[in-house]
């Protein structure tokens, strides 16, 4: 996922991928515009190459622990990435990318 910004509408969205296809000839097909509330969840910031993300998952998941929360996956309520930086131009080990988990109380 690209975050955009609030004042992104499905129209502007819809032009850009268009431009994208035209001018750059770029297949935007799969690309999509969503609009999520994702409910109570943790983020953290993972800094590093994609193949590292495991052991930042691991603080995020004794956070929860420590703090009475666990994960909340379904169907509706899915781990997630927001990708804040561009592979093709930065190194692997300045990546920037935000993991979110949905969370829930434990019981």
């Amino acid at each position: 996922m690209i975050r955009l910004p609030d004042f992104v509408t499905r129209e502007e969205f819809a032009w850009a991928v268009a431009e994208a296809e035209r001018k750059k000839r770029l297949d935007c097909s799969k690309a999509e515009f969503l609009s999520i509330d994702e409910g109570l969840c943790v983020q953290i910031m993972h800094l590093g190459a994609y193949d590292d993300e495991p052991a930042t998952v691991a603080v995020m998941d004794a956070f929860l622990a420590e703090n009475g929360y666990e994960k909340d996956f379904s169907d509706s309520r899915r781990h997630h990435e927001i990708y804040l930086s561009d592979a093709r131009k930065v190194a692997p080990e300045k990546w920037k990318t935000v993991i979110r988990h949905p969370i829930r109380r434990t019981t």
